[in-house]
């Protein structure tokens, strides 16, 4: 989750065949994560915020609900088109954008906030920093967050996993330990910490959004053919009917990063 060697060897990554899934059953970090970056002054209304590697827009509309001024990007078209559709739906005005981390369609000092949700292990570190720094405003903050379910502690994701490695064994999303860096690897002559922090979460699912959630995974829908995500999602249909009530909760530990670069 946080390594940046954990793209998966031999496996072409394409979220956009994915878009559906993701924006139908993948939920968007709690509230708690937005409450608690706020007490840190970021997240306020009227900030301008960028959120780079946006997928279907979860985390910069919620920002754009708070009132902040959001935009958004991503390097997958399918995202971005889920998007804009998701916004309209909600009649949020936010400007999501098809463009790279590594090159960001906006002026010199035009964000109070960058963030970066579940997605900087795709970036080209050192380029992505120096056109993060060009964006920010000066004061300005970058934000990585994390929002990952633990399958060392929670069996049913566990389970999950392992059944995602039969139809894939190149995923390396597998078996995160959990462990929160203090100060990450890839600050190093790039950022500062400037606070950081992470707690536990207990996600709701029943098995028909637990199984979008999985589909939506990396592992599977943004790498495998459609044949193998039904052949998988068949599977794991019948893996949920024996383990898993109907409803049920999968434990998630939700983490942030707030840096300047």
């Amino acid at each position: 989750m946080h390594e940046s060697h954990a793209i998966d060897p031999g496996r072409a990554i394409d979220w956009s065949l994915t878009s559906a899934d993701y924006a139908a059953h993948r939920p968007g970090p709690p509230k708690r994560l937005y409450d608690m970056l706020a007490l840190l002054g970021v997240g306020l209304p009227g900030q301008r915020l960028l959120d780079i590697g946006t997928g279907t827009g979860l985390v910069a509309r919620e920002f754009a609900r708070r009132g902040l001024q959001v935009a958004g990007t991503d390097i997958a078209a399918g995202q971005i088109a889920a998007a804009r559709a998701e916004a309209r739906s909600e009649g949020l005005d936010i400007d999501f954008q098809v463009a790279p981390a590594e090159r960001c369609p906006h002026p010199d000092a035009s964000f109070d906030v960058v963030t970066a949700s579940q997605c900087w292990l795709y970036f080209d570190v050192p380029r992505t920093c120096a056109e993060l720094k060009r964006v920010l405003k000066p004061g300005g903050v970058l934000v990585t967050m994390h929002f990952s379910w633990l399958p060392r502690a929670d069996a049913l994701a566990r389970a999950s996993e392992e059944l995602v490695l039969r139809f894939n064994p190149s995923w390396r999303g597998a078996d995160w330990s959990g462990e929160i860096p203090g100060v990450p690897a890839w600050t190093a002559g790039h950022a500062r910490v400037k606070a950081m922090f992470w707690f536990d979460e207990d996600v709701p699912f029943t098995h028909e959004s637990w199984r979008g959630r999985m589909r939506a995974c990396r592992g599977v829908g943004a790498t495998l053919s459609p044949a193998e995500v039904a052949a998988f999602d068949a599977e794991h249909t019948r893996l949920l009917e024996r383990i898993a009530p109907p409803r049920f909760t999968v434990l998630h530990r939700v983490d942030a990063h707030v840096l300047t670069l």
